[in-house]
């Protein structure tokens, strides 16, 4: 008879935990500009991926041996304070490269050689 108390007790016990059992839900007003401007987060990773899916980023990329599914699985894995650094890198690039000592001197003459002509 006691075993039997026992396990009412139990139930019980366990019954009122369950019943008592609360998780926070937070509620509000969702704006519709909220709703339709994009994640930040998510503009980034799309700027990353076009900058990983240029021809000449791609050639780099495999002459560091890195292949291509590899390179885009360590971007959809990266944090958001990753993301964001490397989206800032990419957009304070150069848009043209820089030019060596070599190209200023070769454009430098060939305006030399037009002049004279």
């Amino acid at each position: 008879m006691n075993a039997k108390l026992f396990l009412r007790m139990c139930a019980v016990v366990l019954g009122a935990a369950l019943c008592l059992q609360t998780s926070a839900v937070m509620a509000g007003i969702v704006t519709t500009d909220e709703l339709a401007a994009p994640n930040q987060t998510e503009v980034e990773k799309s700027k990353i991926q076009a900058f990983m899916d240029r021809a000449d980023v791609k050639d780099r990329l495999q002459a560091l041996g890195v292949n291509e599914p590899s390179a885009k699985d360590r971007v959809a894995a990266m944090t958001d304070q990753e993301v964001h650094a490397m989206a800032q890198k990419i957009d304070s690039m150069p848009a043209g490269g820089t030019l060596s000592d070599r190209d200023l001197l070769l454009i430098l003459v060939l305006v030399l050689l037009l002049l004279l002509i």
